[in-house]
């Protein structure tokens, strides 16, 4: 109760500091959350949302966990060097091209960062954040020297060898817990971390578990008065660093890191490729980064500056000249920050938007064409024709794909300028499989030309980097455009192995299926449309593909028309496929597609046709 008591006391304090300096709650928790990321290597957003849910476990206000995890995270205590160390300091990283900040000392904070306060709030931090992570503290004699180190925080995730749980760990020596530590590189590593208070990394530690043994990395930096380890498997810093490098290329996306207390730059690979650097030569020095931006842009240059200057995350689209190119660029630049809203690290990335900027101008255009030429049908019809093509390209043969032959058959409506939102998705994923999509956004025009691209660009990132499950990505979809506009799509996805199809819908017309001559319309699992609710979930449903087999996905234009019902549209395409089929011809699919002569005056349509076998 009385350590409760004191905690509760020194946030008290903290918030009166907060206030005497007069620095605002968004800036305190603005700082905060750069700490925490630094430190713990998840991102600034993620760090807010663990500050917002320790103040709910503790019922306090966010600026007052906001200031007690600056306490925590930034108050050094001085410790005599341990000497000659053999463990390797971690190489410092810094950021791409960042507004010049002012180099200053990290001051240390006139807060106490030891006893049970200070250890309450670093143990409720690492209960939420991801990964496995423990915090010690060093216990010295009577000289000074360090003789031991004591757990005061541990992740609930670790377990050791005995069992022995984070709860279990807290208090106990490590030479009790562990003297197989005694003296190794950790060990080593803790004592030179203590002693200069520079971040380090053990790498290749041996780890046995369950008759296999695994390498880990450990991760030491300072934190508070203690010492923050990160251990992961260096097989899963493997994928991690695979999965990172093919989201680089995949979205044409470099990171890089400054370090301003060591002046020092790191680049990833991706970003060495987006400004077709050596990357023997290293980063680019600040200047000559600089003389490659054009003299336009220079105004949204000097207000990105200002921005960062205020402490605010910065995001912003310029251009460059890159070897003769023009490409444009997005910074996304965050900052560390010390006690006085000064960076310490400055974090970016950039990416090249060249092609989204470029079809934004050829859209940009088009629309100035159709607003010049309204009065001209033929001329908004051609313009129309123009914009279809830029967005969604119709293949004129079929698409080969492992197991399927996949035709594709756009009929745009008889109306001038009824530009739709109807689009297709026919790709292989990197495990083998294949996704099938049509969607529909609601409406026409070049708002609905847009979302259409949005979705049908997501989809395919979204399938490449992050799942191919056709629920999880029509949730993804309803997420991306809530709010915004709604649509409605059909996603499948068929595994070529067991000749499996997997597929759900948001609102759209179910496939039709024919095998042996008979057509039908599958059972449509549950999904409602896309954008209309937060809340929205999408089940799947699956079918196993025969030989001969042919899929038909298709948006609603193909079976609307004013003159008749849906039920005598979908009827007539049902009755046209299964004449295809009885004709026997050698390419029934091509067919079928090349008998939708015509389909609803009012609205453009989208058939994708696939045949198995």
């Amino acid at each position: 109760m009385d350590a409760d008591r004191g905690y509760a006391q020194r946030l008290a304090e903290l918030d009166a500091r907060i206030e005497q300096a007069r620095l605002s709650p968004e800036i305190v928790c603005e700082r905060a959350a750069g700490l925490l990321a630094g430190r713990s290597g998840c991102r600034i957003e993620d760090a807010h949302a663990h500050m917002r849910q320790l103040a709910a476990q503790q019922g306090s206000g966010l600026g007052a966990v906001a200031a007690a995890v600056i306490a925590a995270l930034e108050t050094q205590l001085p410790m005599p060097s341990a000497g000659p160390h053999t463990v390797t300091p971690r190489p410092p990283r810094s950021a791409p091209h960042p507004p010049s900040p002012e180099r200053s000392p990290r001051p240390t904070p006139p807060v106490e960062a030891s006893g049970a306060g200070w250890a309450d709030v670093v143990q409720q931090m690492l209960d939420t954040l991801p990964g496995r992570h423990i915090v010690v503290i060093p216990e010295r004699d009577g000289s000074g020297e360090i003789v031991d180190y004591r757990f005061v925080a541990v992740s609930p995730s670790v377990v050791d060898l005995a069992g022995r749980t984070g709860a279990q760990l807290v208090g106990e020596r490590v030479s009790t817990i562990y003297p197989s530590i005694v003296g190794g590189p950790v060990w080593r590593a803790w004592s030179e971390v203590a002693g200069d208070g520079q971040a380090r990394s053990v790498s290749a530690v041996p780890y046995l578990h369950r008759d296999s043994e695994y390498l880990l990395t450990v991760d030491v930096q300072p934190v508070g008065a203690g010492l923050l380890n990160t251990w992961t498997r260096q097989d899963e810093q493997s994928r991690l660093t695979e999965r990172i490098a093919q989201t680089e290329r995949l979205g044409l996306l470099g990171w890089g890191e400054w370090d301003l207390v060591a002046d020092a730059t790191v680049w990833s690979e991706g970003l060495y490729r987006i400004y077709e650097r050596d990357p023997a030569d290293g980063p680019m020095p600040r200047e000559e980064s600089d003389a490659l931006g054009l003299p336009e842009d220079e105004e949204q240059r000097r207000q990105a500056t200002e921005a960062f200057g205020r402490g605010e995350t910065v995001d912003v689209t310029t251009r460059s000249r890159v070897n003769g190119k023009i490409k444009w660029l997005r910074a996304v630049v965050d900052a560390v920050r010390d006690a006085d809203g000064r960076p310490v690290k400055i974090y970016g990335i950039i990416q090249d938007v060249t092609a989204r900027e470029t079809s934004r101008l050829k859209l940009a255009e088009v629309e100035k064409q159709l607003r010049e030429h309204r009065q001209d049908l033929a001329t908004e019809h051609r313009v129309a024709t123009q914009l279809q093509q830029i967005v969604i390209p119709i293949p004129k043969a079929p698409i080969e794909l492992p197991g399927l032959r996949v035709g594709v058959r756009y009929i745009p409506a008889e109306q001038a300028g009824r530009v739709g939102g109807d689009w297709y998705h026919a790709a292989t994923t990197d495990e083998g499989n294949i996704i099938l999509a049509v969607g529909d956004v609601a409406g026409h025009g070049l708002p609905a030309a847009t979302t259409m691209a949005e979705l049908r660009h997501a989809l395919a990132a979204l399938a490449a980097t992050t799942t191919s499950d056709p629920a999880r990505l029509l949730s993804h979809l309803n997420r991306l455009i809530l709010g915004t506009a709604t649509a409605t799509a059909v996603v499948a996805r068929y595994e070529p192995a067991g000749h499996t199809l997997t597929w759900a819908q948001a609102g759209h017309p179910a496939p039709l299926l024919a095998r042996r001559g008979t057509a039908v319309e599958l059972a449509r699992p549950n999904g409602p449309l896309l954008g209309a609710s937060r809340s929205a979930a999408y089940t799947s449903a699956t079918r196993v593909l025969e030989p001969g087999d042919l899929l038909v996905m298709y948006t609603d234009g193909l079976i609307e028309h004013r003159s008749s019902s849906l039920s005598e549209g979908l009827a007539r395409v049902t009755a046209l496929l299964e004449r295809v089929l009885a004709a026997a011809g050698p390419e029934p699919m091509d067919d079928f597609l090349a008998q939708l002569r015509r389909a609803n005056p009012d609205d453009d349509t989208c058939v994708l046709v696939a045949r198995h076998g």
